[in-house]
Order: structure tokens, then sequence, then C-alpha cells
């Protein structure tokens, strides 16, 4: 054979060999696999561990009776509400009877707060009540709400202010003597979640002025108002002569304006320009200019009148500035609160729109100042929400409506006193009664476990006595970690090919 032949047989001869090998190593290979595996799932198992099972919670997570940010209540008797039988209940059914026309014609889903959608149920049974007689209404609100003694958290009592409407003299157009604007709202006013063209816009959150289709900037300041910036657009709705009537028209929210023909136009709130109320009184307190146990509106208005610049740079304290709208009411009509409905001087109150529902009932006790400065008349009187304001803030906070005119704005002004709220919550509401099916706390513990885990004197513990401490009590066990065991490694021994 030749040598080129014996080379190429060789080659063949190797090459069939070692694909051989190769397979009787990858049979021996999955061969041992399976026999680790058998090993493992017969003759191998590792520690089973219980699981552990969820640990219970010590109360069921149940719903709150009622709950409103940042108050305490407690539910009273009526025999408890101090002077509850001395007032007139009829005055006030009819004040309620007017927000339930409000009520009844609502639709949709009912807001997000304590009371919700409750008040439709009493509202519902006054619509075909037009009651006349004192001891009636009484019975109607025994019958249908429960009281609660309602606070901000750690206050005992509430706070009230007093609101009115002022009657200005004013002129249809700008002359010598009437010179002080009363804008309405301009139409690049924009806040984010309404139709520009909406009536009566909230008087919280951001505003901002809109120019052209996309760009948004903060509305202008009073200080830029005043300067002329919105002047000339023919927002003008009349004419007032101080600065100071529109600037107490702004704070009470709505006015009446007196023509020299006899006329009066009805103005009411329709917009702000965003920015926060700042109350001049508590800045004139704060710069000591007038004592705080003598602040009232007159003192604000007697001050300003004396000091015309300091008026100027005081007004401006408060950045906030508010469009008016016309309203068609006669001279006999009261003005109209937030919930779109004419106030009854003397039982509407004013309320934090973002804790409670127009409509509320609210029974306030305590002495106030109503016959003079320094008198303590008693005041409780059952009052209907249905207004708001920009500082009327907190579960226990209203601004009493006391009606128009000087008269008025004289007893408005000089109320800043705390009262006794208690708010009347509908039967099916009754906190009382939902609050029942909430567990009681786990008894207290026994002497013998009291001994195991003394309690510290939150006082501290007098000069030389000692006081055992109880240690940390111990969590749970851990749950185990397991490792896998691993399985020695067997060393094959290698064979030689054969050739």
């Amino acid at each position: 054979m030749a040598p080129e032949a014996r080379i190429r047989s060789f080659l063949r001869n190797s090459a069939t060999a070692l694909c051989a090998g190769i397979v009787v190593l990858a049979s021996f290979s999955l061969g041992a696999e399976a026999a680790r595996r058998h090993y493992r799932s017969h003759y191998h198992h590792p520690p089973e561990v219980a699981a552990i099972p969820p640990r219970a919670l010590p109360y069921p997570q149940l719903p709150l009776p009622f709950e409103i940010p940042g108050a305490q209540y407690l539910p009273l008797a009526w025999a408890d509400v101090k002077g509850w039988g001395d007032d007139d209940h009829l005055t006030a059914y009819k004040t309620f009877r007017a927000s339930c026309r409000s009520i009844n014609a609502q639709t949709g889903a009912p807001e997000p707060k304590a009371l919700g959608g409750s008040l439709s149920e009493p509202c519902r049974a006054a619509k075909s009540l037009d009651l006349a007689d004192d001891a009636k209404a009484k019975t109607f609100f025994e019958e249908n709400f429960s009281p609660l003694r309602i606070s901000r958290l750690g206050e005992p009592d509430g706070f009230v202010t007093g609101y009115y409407e002022p009657v200005l003299e004013g002129s249809r157009t700008q002359t010598d003597v009437y010179n002080v604007p009363v804008y309405r709202r301009p139409s690049n006013l924009f806040v984010r979640g309404y139709n520009q063209a909406s009536v009566s816009l909230p008087n919280k959150g951001a505003v901002y002025r809109k120019i052209g289709r996309r760009k948004l900037v903060p509305y202008y300041d009073r200080g830029e108002i005043e300067d002329g910036k919105i002047a000339g657009r023919g927002l003008e709705i009349a004419w007032l002569k101080d600065p100071t009537d529109l600037l107490f028209a702004q704070i009470q929210g709505s006015a009446r304006i007196k023509f020299d023909d006899g006329a009066t136009l009805r103005l009411n709130y329709d917009s702000y320009n965003g920015y926060p109320y700042t109350a001049v009184g508590r800045v004139l307190i704060e710069r000591g200019i007038i004592p705080k146990e003598e602040m009232s509106m007159q003192k604000i208005r007697e001050w300003m009148a004396q000091n015309p610049d300091g008026a100027k740079e005081l007004r401006r304290q408060n950045r906030s500035y508010i469009f008016f709208r016309e309203v068609n009411l006669s001279d006999k009509d009261e003005a109209v609160g937030a919930q779109g409905i004419p106030l009854t001087a003397g039982r509407s109150i004013a309320v934090d729109k973002s804790l409670h529902v127009y409509g509320t009932p609210f029974f306030i006790e305590g002495e106030l100042p109503i016959e003079s400065d320094r008198a303590k008349t008693s005041f409780h009187r059952l009052m209907i929400a249905q207004d708001t304001g920009s500082a009327i803030i907190g579960p226990a906070r209203a601004d009493l409506y006391f009606g128009a005119g000087a008269d008025a704005g004289r007893v408005s002004g000089r109320l800043r006193h705390p009262m006794h709220f208690v708010m009347l919550v509908p039967k099916s509401l009754d906190p009382a009664v939902r609050a029942a099916r909430l567990p009681v706390p786990d008894p207290r513990p026994s002497g013998r476990i009291a001994k195991l885990f003394p309690q510290t004197d939150l006082k501290g513990p007098a000069k030389g006595e000692t006081v055992a401490i109880a240690g940390p009590v111990p969590l749970p066990a851990p749950r185990p970690v397991i490792e896998p065991v691993r399985e020695p490694r067997r060393h094959m021994k290698s064979r030689p090919h054969q050739q």
C-alpha cells in the first residue's frame, strides 16, 4: 500500500474511533445525571418548614362612622345642648328649607365629605312640611338630626367672625369724585378645570392669566391692578368714592351700590386673582398700630381715613383681589351666598367648603358683643351653612351673616370670638349608632402580666425611686434560610482511546 493510502486509512480509522468515544461519553454523562436525579428524589429530602400563617390585625378594618379632617367631636343628647330650647326654631327651619331647594335639585354622586349626600333625606321630609309652629320645627330637627359637639383637634371651642353686605354710594361713570373702579372678571382669567364662562369660580387655588392659546402666568396682584393693569378694557361695572369701600366690599364678597338717580346695583362675588387673603387688621396688630383687643372694622376704617398713604401700602399687603358680577335681586332680598340662594340675616353662615356641605345646620352658643363693643350678649342660635370665604378655614369656623347696611357692618365688624359649635348630623349618619359596631379595645392586662411588663411613669420617677423598665418584646423568629445541599463531585477516570 502506498504511503499516502496508509495515512488516509489511519486518519479514517482514528476519526471513526473518536466519534464512537464521544457517543460513549455522552451516554455516560446522561446516565449519571439521571442517577443523580433519582437519588435526590428518593433518598435526600430537604427539611420541610411550615408556612408562617398571616398575622391577624388586632381589630377588623371597619370604616370610621364619621370623619372630618383635623376635627374632634362628641355625640350629645338634646338636653345637653345649652340654649337649644330657647331658640327660634321656625326661622331656622325656613332657612334650612331654602337650602333644601338646592339640595333636592342636585344630581350625580354626592360630595366626598363627612355628610356626603345624607342631607337629602331630611330635605325630602321638609319638602312636604310647610310648618308654621315653632314647637313642630323644633321637633323636626330633633327627629331628623343628632347633635354632635365639634371643634378643631386639641381645642375646646370654635371661632366666629361676622360679615355683612355693604351699601355704598357710586356712579355708573367715572367722575372726579367717583374714580375707584369696580371690575368684573377679565376674559383672560383662567382656572384649571373650569370653563372661563363659568359663574362663581372657586375662591381657593391657582389662578392664571392666559396669554395667547397656551401660555399661562400668575394673574396680576392687587397692587398691579390698582396701578391700572386692566384699566380701559371695559371691565368697569361702577365707580366708588373710596378705595377702602372697595376693599371692604371685596372682604364681604358682596355689595349694594346706590346711584344718584335712586337705582340700586347688586354685586356678588364672581372670582379672584389667585393670591391668598391677608387680613389687614392682623397687619395693623402685628405692627403695634391697633391693639388686638380694640381691633374692629371701624378702627381699620378710621386709621385708613387718617393715613391715606399708609392705607395704600396696607391694602397692597393683601394681594388678593375680588372680581364681581351683577345679580338681579330687589332691595328686599339679601345677598346671594355661594350655595346660590339669598342669605338670611342672623341665620346664614359661611363655612369651610372643603370640609362641610351647604345646608348643614350648626347650633352656635356663647356670648357676643351684639349690643355694643363691650356687651356680652347671650347668643344661642341654629344657623345654616350657605356660604364660604377664603379666610374661613377649619371644622368649627364660621362667618355669621348679619344683613346689609351700616348697622349690620358695625355688629359684624367687632366679632372675633370663641364659641361652642354643635353640628346637626342626619340620623342616617348618626355617629353614635354606627360607632357601636366598632370593636372595643382589649381588656386591661391581668396583675400577673402587669408585673412581668411594668410600665414607666410618664412624669418620671421621684428622686431616689427605682423604676423597672420592661425589656423589648421579642419578635417572632424569622423563617430559617435553607442552603441547598451540594453533592460531592465525582472524578471520572479518563480512558485511553484505542487506536
